[in-house]
């Protein structure tokens, strides 16, 4: 369509008054408005035409607002409405030239103007139908954090679940209603507002915290290699140093899929999404102690879209591509390497242009790689680490086992 049919406006506190003169005519026209019951009321002095709550589900009021495509149609958000908003679901389903936005202030610029804090240092991530335990990659000290509340009780569980990370000392700011007169600002250390009872700013609030870790906080490290002590495993993980040049050799970059075959702890997987938020991955794990053992360190460590499929490959990798599931981009292979057809069957899912990377410690497992590497080209790395340990009163370098790597891309 050459004419927008959609309109999504952005309305703060300050309501109507608050809303440029376009924003305010396009309310004033529209057939259709629709929104929360708070928008709603907000823009009730304008509204000329019919209304529509949204309903739950959401979908449902998706499907009606499409309904009423081509006519004139108002969508109410809070704010930006491409910040965690109706405006980023409202677009998967309308094309670009349908629609249009007047975005007002966001909560994340009203908050860093009345903080004083620079809002392109600041990380803006969101609790609304999200873990706390997605929370943890942002923690780091020094850092900055708006964070967009659930509720009226997010602050509190917030803060409950900081102090019990170690982050007690970490300044919180509640700001509640913004740039509306019932503006609230309540502001203290994490521990006290885990301790504090009675209620913090309205059901519509955010956070906005000053990260401070505590001597023994659980800070997870940006850099590849984390330590094996931040993951529970039975003695099936990759070591840290073999882990950290495995992470190099699978590249990881914004927004790819990673198949771990054989996950273990799940460490591959997990430092894999660490790299970016969008990163996707699935850990592939025939025995169900490991299974959970996976989804425990990866909700742990920040990651809870971490899949967990139950299988054994070769033969699950066939069947989880005929059931849609997206190719890899990137296969890491850490046991099974040996397994007749292995090799050749991941080789065949993987994506043209991905690349697959195979660590092998044993014989029957090495011989496989050789090859491989025969037959399709790559690399080979020889990869040997040696830890200093007590030896009765003294101390020496012993070798762990020796990691045959193999490294090789997909023709595009």
């Amino acid at each position: 369509m050459s004419t927008p049919w959609l309109h999504v406006i952005g309305i703060g506190e300050d309501g109507v008054e608050g809303l440029p003169a376009a924003a305010r005519a396009l309310v004033a026209g529209a057939e259709l408005v629709v929104g929360g019951t708070r928008h709603l009321a907000l823009a009730r002095p304008l509204i000329t035409g019919q209304t529509l709550a949204w309903p739950h589900p959401l979908a449902d009021g998706i499907a009606e607002v499409l309904r009423w495509r081509g006519r004139r149609v108002c969508v109410l958000a809070s704010g930006d409405p491409f910040l965690f908003g109706i405006g980023t679901t409202l677009r998967r389903h309308v094309e670009r030239a349908e629609m249009t936005c007047l975005p007002a202030p966001s909560c994340a610029a009203l908050a860093c103007n009345l903080l004083g804090w620079a809002e392109q240092d600041v990380s803006v991530l969101s609790l609304c139908g999200r873990p706390m335990e997605a929370m943890a990659p942002a923690l780091q000290p020094g850092g900055r954090l708006v964070v967009l509340s659930a509720d009226e009780h997010t602050p509190h569980a917030f803060a409950r679940w900081l102090d019990g990370r170690g982050f007690g000392a970490s300044v919180l700011h509640v700001l509640g209603a913004l740039g509306g007169p019932r503006q609230g600002h309540h502001t203290a250390t994490v521990a006290e507002t885990a301790r504090a009872e009675g209620p913090l700013p309205p059901r519509l609030n955010l956070m906005a915290l000053e990260v401070v870790a505590d001597r023994n906080a659980q800070v997870i490290p940006l850099t590849c290699g984390l330590p094996d002590g931040m993951f529970d495993h039975d003695g099936q993980i990759t070591k840290r140093e073999i882990r950290a040049v495995t992470l190099s050799v699978l590249a990881p970059r914004r927004g790819e899929m990673l198949w771990d075959i054989g996950g273990g702890s799940g460490s591959i997987s997990i430092e894999w999404m660490l790299r970016h938020p969008a990163n996707r991955a699935i850990a592939i794990e025939k025995s169900p102690a490991r299974g959970a053992r996976i989804a425990h360190n990866a909700l742990a460590l920040g990651v809870p879209g971490l899949r967990v499929m139950a299988g054994e490959a070769p033969a699950i990798l066939p069947r989880m591509r005929a059931e849609g599931l997206d190719a890899p981009d990137a296969i890491f292979l850490g046991g099974g390497i040996s397994n007749p057809g292995m090799l050749e069957a991941a080789w065949d899912v993987l994506r043209p242009g991905g690349r697959l990377v195979a660590n092998a410690v044993t014989l029957e497992s090495e011989g496989a790689v050789i090859a491989a590497h025969a037959r399709q080209g790559g690399t080979l790395t020889r990869l040997h680490v040696e830890r200093l340990e007590p030896i009765g009163r003294f101390h020496g370098f012993r070798p762990g086992m020796t990691v045959t790597s193999y490294t090789v891309s997909k023709p595009a």
